[in-house]
């Protein structure tokens, strides 16, 4: 099994260039394990990435998400400068933009444990985990995915949303962390499909700016010692 995955920080970067080249890196793994299936000889071990990129402006939605809780016609979007994607993830619709860190783990599961499930517990974790460091208590809400502060209170609000693709156990997509984000772009969506509960920022928590870098170093750490991976 390789646990060494390769971090490509690709900086800030067009959502369907970046869509585009994780559907590479994703073939990429897949196209292999069909290779070593149908072969008699040794089996050539499978890569793991792990891309953090800041898009422009862009609203996606997963493929079970319900379009109407866009909230913006195709003109307003333009004259936000916002883009719109329809894309092959699970979840509703979400925002993406500056100031928030994304990251898309592109893993062959196999080389760690075959349970999405935990998968997915563990990116939350992740971020659980990092925003602690910051002095922020954050958990899980039960049935919705993603990083939440007061949850089961009228003051529950979402800091990271998750969204993730997996087949033949590898995935792809993954999380958006809210870090310096302007969050006036949230009220053109119901994030996540979920009304009534607001989104929240590291900036806004803190009441201060926070250097995005650091940040990143810190879920890396924590995600490398929940995967018993190391980044090259």
């Amino acid at each position: 099994m390789n646990k060494k995955i390769q971090l490509l920080d690709i900086g800030n970067k067009n959502y369907k260039e970046t869509w585009e080249y994780q559907e590479e890196l994703f073939k990429k793994i897949v196209d292999l394990k069909i290779l070593n299936r149908n072969s008699d000889s040794q089996p050539l071990p499978t890569p793991n990435f792990f891309l953090y990129v800041t898009h422009p402006h862009v609203y996606t939605l997963g493929k079970s998400g319900d379009f109407s809780n866009l909230l913006l016609s195709e003109k307003q979007l333009q004259e936000k400068g916002a883009s719109f994607y329809k894309i092959n993830r699970g979840g509703d619709i979400t925002y993406h933009g500056p100031g928030q860190i994304v990251g898309y783990p592109i893993l062959d599961l196999e080389n760690f444990f075959t349970d999405i499930h935990k998968y997915l517990r563990f990116l939350e974790e992740a971020i659980i985990l990092t925003l602690a460091e910051y002095g922020l208590k954050t958990e899980r809400s039960p049935g919705e995915t993603g990083v939440w502060f007061d949850v089961g209170t009228p003051f529950a609000r979402k800091i990271c949303a998750l969204g993730v693709r997996a087949s033949r156990w590898v995935t792809m997509h993954g999380f958006a962390l809210n870090v310096n984000s302007d969050l006036g772009y949230f009220d053109n969506i119901i994030p996540c499909g979920i009304r009534g509960k607001a989104v929240t920022s590291m900036h806004v928590e803190l009441g201060r700016e926070v250097n995005e870098e650091e940040v990143k170093e810190k879920i890396l750490k924590h995600f490398s010692v929940l995967f018993e991976s190391s980044f090259v």
